[in-house]
């Protein structure tokens, strides 16, 4: 089997900088984590708050940190800093080599979504963002590595995508209906939901929107571990 990760961005409409921000780790005993901030309100102060969190975060995972530690560290880091005024939404998906799972961390109100055989489940658990008050935990949630495991993480720009039109994003059954037609890589589910929340919002993101899709495949071919990134430059 392989993991393949794979992520789609847009800032909001006439904002030059994404209040969110994601970076990819290796766990030092094996396995790597995806870590997503979105930072309150947009812009650049959003983007100070949100490389803040993910830096504090993928500095205690690399030495090995859990997961649920290094986000409430986050927390208390940032409401220190900003006295509690400010909150920032936080997701780890990490990989896990030592027990064979995929350790989701969440401080985001917006759910995330897990498919299996073919079916979606959106998980909405309350969860609370980080930096509004002391030790502020977060939810976790420990999922097998199967093949064929789907997981969907975002941030709330995609649930704000259509409301502004009464159209609200339904963002699990988006996904249901992919599924229900083909066997989609991860990069075709980030990007189409993306295109679907900027088709909702005609052409003009009302917020940040950043998509996370792991799908776990069969292996194919080699051993090596890749990674591509594109980098839009007008």
């Amino acid at each position: 089997m392989e993991v393949q990760i794979a992520v789609a961005k847009i800032n909001k409409y006439a904002v030059s900088e994404s209040g969110d921000t994601l970076e990819v780790v290796e766990r030092p005993n094996g396995g790597l984590s995806v870590v997503l901030a979105d930072g309150q309100s947009s812009g650049r102060g959003a983007k100070a708050v949100s490389m803040m969190v993910v830096r504090k975060v993928i500095g205690l995972l690399a030495e090995g940190v859990r997961d649920g530690a290094a986000a409430r560290a986050a927390s208390d880091a940032l409401f220190t800093d900003k006295s509690g005024k400010v909150s920032c939404t936080l997701n780890i998906a990490s990989v896990d080599l030592a027990t064979n799972t995929i350790v989701l961390t969440r401080n985001n109100p917006s759910s995330f979504a897990i498919c299996r055989n073919g079916q979606v489940d959106c998980i909405s658990a309350e969860s609370v963002p980080l930096g509004t008050a002391r030790d502020t935990r977060p939810v976790i949630s420990e999922i097998n590595i199967e093949p064929g495991l789907i997981i969907v993480l975002h941030t709330d720009g995609l649930d704000h995508a259509g409301k502004r039109r009464g159209q609200p994003m339904e963002v699990c059954t988006v996904i249901q209906s992919m599924l229900d037609e083909q066997d989609p890589s991860p990069q075709s589910i980030a990007d189409e939901l993306l295109v679907h929340a900027v088709s909702l919002d005609e052409g003009r993101p009302a917020d940040d929107i950043s998509v996370v899709a792991l799908k776990v495949s069969p292996r194919v071919g080699d051993q090596v571990r890749r990674m591509s990134v594109r980098l839009p430059i007008e």
